[in-house]
């Protein structure tokens, strides 16, 4: 696995002229000829990576991401944080497909002493995989690319107190309408998310049904996401529009339902109900049962009688 340390070793690698300021650049995508990185079988950066690629008839020949065909004909943006793995799988047809687009990398060097040194990681689409980028309208697309030609413009201009500030704040200015935009997704693009909605319901059922709970406890988040392959963030976020829950209050929902259906048509007692649905203690079933209904579970039964 290659690893690129510095933006200016990405660039000398990818036969490309050095940035125009060591901890942060801008590129066209159709100034690129080189097509070495497609030999890499995987490599990790230890920068931040924005790329706005526009497809074009991606649907034509059946191009993918992750499980979808790839049904627009503008931009797509995805993100990849320092110390993410990235591999890709990409034949010449599609690769003649992306005919424009832009790429910004970022050091963590460089936003040493500014509002983005923390508050950088703490929008979740840095953890989504690169099949859950963002699928961007022409306005939006127009909108990210007039923020990042202003960018190269500053790191073009003679370099000021002010440079790294004004540089900043249109990064931040960035991920803002990615925040945005991306919550536009999980709205508009509804058939795809209802049928994660649908798988995520079909493997609950099936998990539930079986003696999983017993033996192997409660699913976790990432026990979910790793079933549907998403990511545990992208899941949660789209979890939080469709449904107001996230994945884990969404288990803790489909566990509360389960044990209604069997505190109402059972005779069991309350310590064999949480057994059964995976608690080792009576008094965890009893405090989580009462914290979703506001009864306990002998009231919620008594409630039937």
């Amino acid at each position: 696995m290659k690893r690129f340390k510095t933006i200016s070793e990405f660039l000398n690698y990818r036969q490309m002229p050095g940035p125009d300021h060591p901890l942060i650049h801008v590129f066209k995508l159709e100034d690129v000829t080189s097509s070495v990185l497609l030999d890499l079988d995987a490599w990790t950066y230890d920068f931040y990576c924005i790329g706005l690629k526009r497809v074009v008839n991606g649907r034509e020949i059946g191009l993918k991401y992750g499980q979808q065909i790839y049904d627009y004909n503008n931009g797509i943006l995805s993100f990849v944080a320092p110390n993410q793995v990235m591999s890709l799988t990409f034949n010449q047809k599609a690769a003649k497909l992306i005919q424009s687009g832009w790429m910004l990398m970022v050091h963590p060097d460089f936003l040493h002493h500014t509002s983005l040194a923390q508050s950088i990681r703490q929008y979740d689409f840095w953890d989504y995989t690169v099949h859950e980028a963002l699928f961007l309208s022409d306005r939006e697309e127009a909108t990210l690319v007039s923020i990042l030609q202003n960018i190269r413009q500053e790191i073009q201009s003679n370099i000021d107190q002010f440079s790294k500030n004004i540089i900043v704040s249109h990064l931040e200015t960035l991920l803002n309408y990615a925040d945005r935009f991306y919550h536009r997704q999980f709205i508009t693009r509804e058939r795809a998310n209802h049928e994660v909605l649908a798988r995520l319901e079909q493997w609950l059922n099936q998990y539930f049904a079986q003696d999983n709970l017993i033996n192997k406890g409660l699913p976790s988040a990432t026990d979910v996401a790793a079933a549907l392959n998403l990511s545990p963030k992208y899941l949660s976020s789209l979890l939080k529009i469709l449904t107001g829950q996230n994945t884990q209050q969404h288990i803790h929902h489909k566990l509360i339902e389960k044990a209604k259906e069997q505190l109402s048509i059972t005779n069991l007692s309350v310590s064999e109900i949480a057994y059964n649905l995976g608690f080792e203690h009576l008094q965890s079933f009893s405090k989580l049962f009462k914290a979703k209904t506001d009864m306990s579970p002998v009231e919620f039964r008594a409630s039937f009688n």
